[in-house]
């Protein structure tokens, strides 16, 4: 006997709203790169340079990135333009709906997980705040950085640090005792016990991350080397790095 299966309903989102926004970055972008390309010679290779970061930053802001997914007629990645989100069948729904009858010891202990799937991880509002976070610090250290601030003023600034530790708060709320990570991989250190295969996966995908990161830190924003050893992503994958090296 054959039993249909819990389908997701696609988000809803504001096309138009999107359109329009794709369309006011685009024009931005292009009037920027028309600048850009008036900005000849080594006289200008610094304004042609804020001009490429600037164009760089509004391809990645995240508002962008979803309007240009929405006129594809794809998700949005980040939850903008959404009316309506998504409704994906949880684990308890599917059983529910393949299943002709649950059992009813089954059906208590599914209902005691999904509350507590509830009652663990960021809400929908959070998960949105900590991406928007993320954006608005780099928004900030670039407007800093154009300023004449150097890499550790930046992270000294007031609304800097107060959304760093924002951040912080919403990511040990989402992956509790992620911010412990770094004294466990220390300690992991210490103890000299050798890499698992799942480790070694992991050092290598770091070592990539970090070069290409850096490189990116590099032609995109115009980072000096003091720039990137000030910057406190390429400082944690650093550390990650450290703690890697000494027990490989």
């Amino acid at each position: 006997k054959l039993f249909k299966m819990a389908e997701e309903t696609p988000a809803e989102v504001d096309s138009k709203a999107a359109e329009l926004y794709k369309a006011q970055v685009d024009a931005r972008i292009a009037s920027l790169e028309s600048e850009g390309a008036l900005l000849t010679g080594k006289d200008n290779k610094k304004m042609r340079a804020a001009k490429g970061k600037e164009v760089a930053e509004l391809k990645g802001e995240q508002r962008y990135v979803d309007a240009c997914k929405i006129v594809k007629g794809l998700e949005p990645k980040f939850g903008n333009f959404v009316l309506k989100a998504a409704e994906v069948p949880t684990a308890a729904t599917q059983a529910k709906a393949t299943e002709p009858e649950a059992d009813p010891a089954k059906k208590a202990k599914e209902k005691k997980e999904a509350k507590k799937q509830e009652s663990a991880g960021l809400s929908p509002a959070e998960t949105k705040e900590l991406e928007d976070l993320k954006q608005k610090i780099i928004e900030r250290k670039g407007l800093l950085k154009e300023q004449g601030m150097s890499g550790g003023q930046q992270n000294k600034d007031e609304e800097v640090v107060a959304m760093v530790n924002r951040m912080n708060e919403l990511k040990e709320k989402q992956d509790p005792g992620s911010t412990k990570k770094e004294k466990d991989a220390k300690k992991d250190a210490k103890k000299k016990t050798p890499l698992s295969q799942e480790e070694q996966k992991e050092y290598a995908k770091l070592k990539d991350e970090y070069e290409i990161y850096k490189a990116k830190c590099r032609t995109e924003f115009g980072y000096t080397n003091k720039d990137l050893k000030a910057d406190p992503d390429i400082q944690e994958m650093e550390e990650k790095l450290s703690a890697f090296e000494k027990r490989s």
